[in-house]
């Protein structure tokens, strides 16, 4: 995740002996202020005309689920949830969480730009409850029964890390999602708050999200067949009164969820399936137990029996369908951030990544070229011009999904909250976006000297 701002901090130290950028040409500002984008471009079908070979697989099934394994094998951000445990220790324990419970440095700011009080903040950092760790504890298993925030402190308190910036939430890290398993590895002093880990994060999570089972149950349901896997960038199942629990849930791109094992003539929930996919959702039970629980998805809805074939094309279409969707700093506003807007199109095509650009851009794992201040402006440029479709640009705190070239110039599209770049006469211009956008990427400047290309650090090709 993370986002670049207007200015990022820091980075022009970083990259101080990088040339500033000037442009060769200058590209048309159409009212909307995002320049060099025409409204043919704001359709996904102009750039898979645009994509060679758009159709070609580049991966088949056995070949993604081999990267996804050796992503889980090798890549240290990422958790085997079967090889957490059976037993917990309190170094392990405290060692993931002290990875993610950090205080900021400076003041926080609540909703109304004022500042929080030391009192409230030192009231959140003694609720991990550190001292309350065992030496070791049986590893503890449960499900996500609906989309939820992963939290950086068992808090929901909204912070922002200064006036006017509540796009960026202090203690918010990452969301996840229903069905997926996780470890339970800690209780909040209060009770109310489980520390997880998941197979690509741990953090903080509200306790009421978590439906706890045993090992066997969690891993069984997960992996189960046959499956529906989302393919819109948001679903809903169908509302039912008889059982509130999976009425309307939402369920995001990327999401697998098995199909009940039910006669097709039987109704569900009061309604007949046989104009809907039956599914088997975890639920609640009022003890904190993980029980299972029919719902419907229309057919009507985007999903699949499987997950789409990995290609240019399909790249292009599924990051397409988050086109507008508000930027949400680790998947707020119902939305999400650059770091999840490519993973989860990916996730679509069952390819799974690091949560976090960072992570992404130098796993050890993944096809990467990578940048540093040895790297001038002309090397960069030109493994830009190898680029390809699918490609991901990272620069520090934010990512960029390569879409194509028109006329030679390069254009991504990404989940952005403004664009920064000079117009026709040198002026520096600031558009603000705050959502997925279609751009060109050579204009684009991170401050008045720095441009995104000469502030790249890495290129990751999936395949």
């Amino acid at each position: 995740m993370r986002l670049v701002s207007r200015v990022t901090t820091g980075l022009a130290l970083v990259m101080a002996c990088a040339p500033a950028f000037s442009l060769e040409r200058t590209l048309p500002i159409p009212p909307s202020g995002v320049i060099g984008v025409q409204e043919a471009m704001l359709s996904p079908d102009y750039w898979v005309a645009r994509a060679p070979a758009a159709d070609k697989l580049i991966w088949d099934k056995a070949q993604i689920d081999a990267q996804n394994a050796r992503l889980l094998q090798s890549d240290p951000t990422m958790y085997d949830l079967r090889k957490v445990g059976p037993t917990l220790t309190r170094k392990q324990v405290e060692s993931w969480i002290n990875k993610v419970s950090r205080l900021p440095g400076k003041p926080l700011f609540d909703e109304h730009d004022q500042p929080i009080p030391q009192s409230t903040i030192d009231t959140v950092a003694a609720s991990v409850a550190l001292d309350k760790i065992p030496d070791s504890a049986p590893a503890r298993y449960g499900m996500v029964v609906h989309r939820v925030s992963l939290r950086n402190f068992p808090t929901s308190l909204r912070a922002f890390p200064g006036k006017g910036l509540q796009d960026f939430e202090s203690f918010q890290e990452s969301t996840v999602f229903p069905g997926d398993p996780v470890v339970i590895a800690h209780t909040s002093r209060d009770g109310q708050w489980f520390f997880i880990v998941s197979s690509r994060y741990a953090a903080w999570v509200e306790r009421s999200a978590i439906a706890e089972g045993s090992a066997d149950e969690v891993f069984s349901h997960a992996e189960k067949t046959p499956y529906r896997v989302v393919t819109g960038d948001k679903v809903r199942t169908v509302f039912t009164p008889e059982a509130p629990a999976v009425s309307e849930l939402q369920l995001d791109m990327g999401t697998r969820v098995p199909l009940a094992n039910l006669p097709p003539d039987q109704p569900v929930n009061g309604e007949g399936a046989y104009a809907s996919w039956a599914l088997e959702l975890p639920v609640r039970a009022p003890d904190g137990s993980l029980h299972f629980q029919s719902a419907l998805l229309q057919r009507t809805v985007d999903s699949r029996a499987d997950y789409l074939p990995l290609t240019r094309a399909n790249i292009i279409r599924q990051a397409f369908k988050f086109l507008g969707e508000r930027y949400g700093w680790g998947h707020l506003y119902n939305g999400r951030d650059c770091s999840g807007f490519v993973s989860d199109v990916y996730r679509s095509m069952g390819v799974q990544m690091p949560r976090n650009s960072g992570d992404q851009a130098k796993s050890p794992v993944l096809q990467h070229r990578l940048f540093t201040a040895e790297d001038d402006h002309a090397a960069r440029m030109k493994a830009l011009s190898e680029a390809q479709v699918g490609d991901l640009i990272y620069i520090p705190g934010h990512v960029m999904m390569f879409l194509g070239r028109v006329d030679g110039e390069p254009y991504v599209i990404q989940d952005v909250g403004g664009l920064v770049f000079r117009d026709g006469t040198g002026k520096m211009r600031w558009t603000k976006t705050n959502e997925v956008s279609v751009t060109p990427l050579l204009p684009l400047l991170v401050d008045e000297k720095l441009s995104y290309v000469d502030a790249m650090t890495s290129l990751v090709r999936i395949r």
